[in-house]
This record gives structure tokens, C-alpha cells and sequence, in this order.
């Protein structure tokens, strides 16, 4: 399989990162820094990721807004252009969730719909409009630094709030800005022409903001507990089983997968996800058992070791009853790990 590469694949190897398949691109998972480095730069000043490889589904006018609405989890009514909202794209059969998916409502009749990777192409079939991820990139500064920083290279992002969308003008160049990202910090997220990346790139390490991996992108996530397709969301997962009930607008009359949505309501969810805390600096990974009183009764999601708070932390599925403190254990490769449900985010900002 011909892997895809972002516009700016040439600086990421300029740089030395570690190149990597994910969802079907050749991403960049870390610099020469490496991913602590980079992790602990984004909660105490600013890095930039690329996510170009998170797909762009455009749909304009007048029908846009109701095809959206009758077939996304979310209530678009409640925001309006010039907003984001986070929302989900259900299976019709079972009400798992196919897709988590932001949407920036640019305009009166245009949104820009943001699927994962490799999803792109079934959510498009399912809501219409036209894949334009080859015409963008999209980096993502994240951080507490990351508004200043950025603002030094395109002043519109300082006056683009939290979950806001514009669009402006750089270097005689048409972005997006959203206020949006995926590390728990503050940030934005620009769309810029596939052309003018590498100089807007460059322009904002030029301010100070350090280039970070998928890695690091995947560790903060994990401590800010936000959910990766695949493993807390996806195929025999549903909104509800993840604790992302308010995704879903339940008085809206229609969108897909909405009976079962409702149906799994009414009866009660059959397990739940949860954080879990573990001793030392060994993590658990996806895929691992996870037992209370020498009985398996779930299974670890994403894992892995916290640069912040410096022992391993995790998600994963275990019955709904289950108390905050309950004492676990975790199968590691057949070495058991001790563990506790704890609450979530394990960092916040």
C-alpha cells in the first residue's frame, strides 16, 4: 500500500523526526527532542503538530445544514457559523460509533467536517459533500503559550476563542483558525493551502513553537482522557459505553443509529470506560485484562506512561458499578500491574 504524505512531509525529515504509518499517511511520531520533551513543552509553553492527515469533508449550501443535522449524534442548533462542535457519526445497525468528528461551521451554508484518517471516505458517503484533504494542510498549536506565539504570525488567532472559526488572510494566504484541539491544553488548529504549509510551518517555529510528533499528541491526549478512535470509540462502542452521552442529542428526531442509541438508553449501558492509575513507571497497554478480586471483568483501552504525573495511566472498560478507587489488576504480559479507577482528566489544565 502507497502510504499518503502531508505538504509537509520534506520539513519533518529535514528535522530528523520518526516517520511512521498511521491511518494509512506517513506521519512524523517524534523529533530528535523526543516525545517526553515534546509532551512536557505543550503543557508548559507551545508546541505544533501536524494533523494533516485528518480528513476534510466540505459541504456548502442550503441543504448542508439539514443533512448534517439529521444525520450526526450532535445538536447543531445549538451553536451557528463561526462555531465548532464535537459530535459523532453513529452505525446504523448497532449505534456504535463510526466516527468522531468535529465540525467547523465557517459560514452560513459551509462546514468543514473533520473526520479521523482513515474514515474519511465513509463519512463523506454518509453526509455528502467533497473531500478536499489533498488541498490543506492543518497544524495545530497546542499549549499555554499557544495563542501569544501564534499570534505573533497571524494576529486574527488571538481574537478566536475556545470552539470559535474564522476564516482569514495570511501572507495573502485563505485560512481556517479553530479553536480546537486534542492535548487538553489551550490552542488552535489553522487549515492553510497544501502550497503555503512549509512557510507558515517554518513562520511559527521561527516564534519559538517546537515541532512534536504523533507520540507526544497521543500521551497528552491520554492524560487530558479524550478518546482515539479504535480504542475508546469505534466498531461495538457506543457513545454512552465511553461516557460521551452529551454528544448526542436525544430529542432530535432523526440521525443515524439513533434507534439503537436509544434502545441502549432505555435498557442500560453493559460497561463503561473508565481511568485507571497504575504503580511505577510501567504502563499498561491496550489490549491488557483488567480484574477486580481475581476475576476479569474488562480490558484496558490506551496506556501508557504519564511525562507529567510520572506513573502509568490508562483507559479501559470495566462494569458500569464500578466505584472511583476500586482496586485492580492488570495483566501485562503476564506479570501483574496494580491499579485503581481514578477520576478524569488524570492532568488538567
Amino acid at each position: 500500500m502507497t502510504l499518503r504524505q502531508s505538504p509537509l512531509d520534506a520539513e519533518h525529515r529535514a528535522l530528523g523526526a520518526s516517520m511512521v504509518e498511521f491511518g494509512g499517511w506517513e506521519m512524523p511520531i517524534a523529533y530528535p527532542t523526543g516525545t517526553i520533551e515534546e509532551h512536557l513543552a505543550c503543557r508548559q509553553r507551545a508546541v505544533m503538530f501536524d494533523v494533516s492527515h485528518l480528513g476534510t469533508v466540505r459541504l456548502d449550501g442550503v441543504e448542508a445544514f439539514e443533512r448534517l443535522q439529521s444525520t450526526l449524534t450532535n445538536d447543531l442548533a445549538k451553536i451557528g457559523p463561526g462555531r465548532a462542535q464535537y459530535t459523532h457519526l453513529l452505525d446504523r445497525s448497532d449505534g456504535s460509533v463510526a466516527d468522531d468528528i468535529i465540525v467547523w461551521w465557517r459560514d452560513t451554508d459551509a462546514f468543514d467536517v473533520m473526520p479521523n484518517a482513515s474514515n474519511t471516505e465513509g463519512v463523506r458517503s454518509a453526509i455528502g459533500g467533497f473531500d478536499i484533504t489533498e488541498q490543506r494542510a492543518v497544524i495545530a498549536v497546542q499549549g499555554p503559550d499557544a495563542i501569544a506565539r501564534s499570534s505573533v504570525v497571524v494576529p486574527d488567532i488571538g481574537s478566536v476563542g475556545r470552539f470559535r472559526v474564522a476564516d482569514t488572510r495570511w501572507n495573502d494566504v485563505d485560512c481556517t483558525v479553530a479553536g480546537t484541539g486534542y492535548t487538553g491544553e489551550d490552542g488552535i488548529e489553522i487549515a492553510v493551502p497544501a502550497e503555503a504549509a512549509a512557510q507558515l510551518w517554518r513562520a511559527l517555529a521561527d516564534v519559538g513553537i517546537m515541532p512534536a510528533g504523533l507520540g507526544a499528541r497521543d500521551t497528552l491526549r491520554l492524560e487530558a482522557a479524550l478518546p482515539l478512535h479504535g480504542h475508546e470509540l469505534g466498531p461495538g462502542i457506543t457513545s454512552l459505553q465511553a461516557g460521551l452521552g452529551w454528544v448526542v442529542a436525544w430529542n432530535k428526531p432523526t440521525f443515524l443509529g439513533r434507534d439503537a442509541a436509544l434502545a441502549e438508553r432505555d435498557r442500560g449501558i453493559a460497561r463503561r470506560l473508565v481511568g485507571i492509575v497504575t504503580e511505577g513507571r510501567r504502563p499498561a497497554r491496550a489490549g491488557c485484562t483488567v480484574s477486580i478480586d481475581d476475576s476479569v471483568v474488562g480490558q484496558v483501552t490506551s496506556g501508557n506512561f504519564s511525562p507529567v504525573l510520572g506513573h502509568g495511566i490508562a483507559l479501559g472498560f470495566v462494569p458500569p458499578d464500578t466505584a472511583e478507587g476500586a482496586v485492580v489488576t492488570i495483566d501485562v504480559r503476564g506479570k501483574d500491574l496494580a491499579g485503581r479507577v481514578a477520576a478524569t482528566p488524570f492532568v488538567r489544565r
